[in-house]
């Protein structure tokens, strides 16, 4: 295979992958999204595998990486509906928390452009050890996430094409190596 093969595509977008999914984990577990933590982590841990499988020749991985793309881009576009409140969904519900806390996406205090109104300082017991909510964000944290989970189905649906194509180049290659009877 060549430099710029589909491998070398696959194994460029399996690293992506895992810059742009280690970012996304570290905001889930700033708000305590726990339902993405869980599935981000088995997201880096098949891209791992998928980046293992197409630089040692492995079409088996390869192909397991492939399915979890699609299984991938039905979790991202669940999110984005969950997000943006499509089908009843509820961004304010305790889904994504597992209903163990209250806490939401860190976008949702700290969302770019917004002006935090601080709790007022008094001499008795807080109120709240939570900041108050943004206030005049320049995109609201439902976008924000959404457009995260748009960038992974983007990524995840190249990668499942360039998936299949590595797996079935490899396959053919390892068929080729057996000698004629």
């Amino acid at each position: 295979m060549g430099c710029c093969s589909g491998r070398c595509t696959l194994i460029f977008l399996c690293t992506f992958q895992l810059v742009t999914a280690l970012e996304r984990q570290v905001f889930d577990f700033l708000g305590y999204q726990w339902a993405p933590i869980l599935a981000t982590f088995t997201h880096i841990v098949v891209v791992i595998l998928g980046l293992f499988g197409t630089i040692q020749y492995r079409p088996r991985y390869i192909v397991v990486y492939a399915v979890w793309a699609a299984a991938w881009v039905t979790w991202n576009v669940f999110i984005i509906c969950f997000y943006l409140e499509v089908g009843g969904l509820s961004k304010d519900s305790g889904l994504l928390t597992f209903r163990l806390s209250w806490h939401h996406s860190w976008w949702h205090e700290h969302g770019p452009g917004c002006v935090h109104k601080e709790p007022a300082a008094s001499l008795g017991p807080p109120d709240s050890q939570a900041l108050v909510p943004g206030i005049g964000c320049t995109l609201e944290h439902g976008y924000v996430e959404a457009l995260h989970s748009a960038l992974q189905i983007l990524v995840a649906l190249v990668g499942f094409i360039c998936a299949c194509h590595v797996a079935s180049v490899v396959t053919e290659e390892e068929d080729g190596c057996w000698p004629v009877a």
